[in-house]
């Protein structure tokens, strides 16, 4: 299992009622799962729960079958940086690092990752892995060196889907990473998204305010039938 989340609840300050209140989540290996709803209504304040980088206030999350909301926040750090990829909406990419180097920054945070990609003890091998990931993701060995300042807002999405990917990760985590696209770049990069997981066997769950991109998930879930929060009473 690579994702389950049980009796999820998470207070904004000073709310009486919880903003999320999930009762039970679960994504097998290899699942592609889509949780869509409009802008605003908690998508990303969950997926910071499922990631660990906002502390669970009342739950348990386990991820690729460990107990991950049980560990401190150091071992959940290290605990993210082998098991999980994540692409944030804005990206997150070090602006003046190369667009390779922002990949490497995976490996550099996690020994496992680096064994998944042959790639444990040399430097080469580490880069080489990444521009092969790059590369299956349309980014060649040129626009691989140039700082990420300036690349196209599409190649940026890119970059941060390939430092996701890094390692094969057991859960990919990504929140609205076409929600500025065009139809046909949305399109290109789901296409691209969904064959590097299967390639990879890593399963994804996505938050997006766009319902047509259901096609590319096994499974696709409303936000507010998922989240019962206000049915529930703090």
């Amino acid at each position: 299992m690579a994702l389950e989340l049980e009796d999820l609840r998470f207070h904004h300050p000073g709310q009486t009622r919880p903003f999320i209140a999930v009762e039970r989540l679960t994504l097998d290996a290899g699942e592609r799962v889509l949780i869509h709803g409009p802008s605003g209504c908690g998508k990303s304040t969950l997926l910071s729960l499922v990631t660990g980088i906002r502390p669970l206030q009342r739950g348990r999350i386990r991820v690729a079958g460990e107990p991950f909301s049980d560990l401190s926040q150091r071992r959940r750090d290290a605990f993210r940086a082998d098991h999980l990829g994540v692409i944030f909406q804005a990206f997150n990419l070090l602006p003046y690092l190369s667009a390779l180097d922002n990949v490497r920054l995976t490996p550099s945070f996690s020994k496992r990752r680096r064994q998944r990609e042959g790639a444990d003890t040399n430097k080469a091998d580490t880069e080489t892995a990444a521009l092969t990931l790059l590369a299956l993701l349309g980014l060649d060995r040129k626009v691989a060196r140039l700082p990420a300042h300036q690349l196209s807002f599409g190649q940026q999405q890119r970059v941060a889907a390939a430092r996701a990917l890094y390692g094969e990760p057991e859960l990919i985590v990504a929140d609205e990473p076409t929600s500025a696209l065009d139809t046909a770049h949305r399109d290109a990069l789901m296409g691209l998204l969904t064959e590097q997981c299967e390639r990879s066997g890593s399963a994804l769950l996505m938050v997006s305010h766009d319902p047509d991109v259901a096609r590319y998930f096994h499974r696709s879930l409303c936000f507010d039938e998922l989240n019962q929060a206000a049915s529930h009473v703090a």
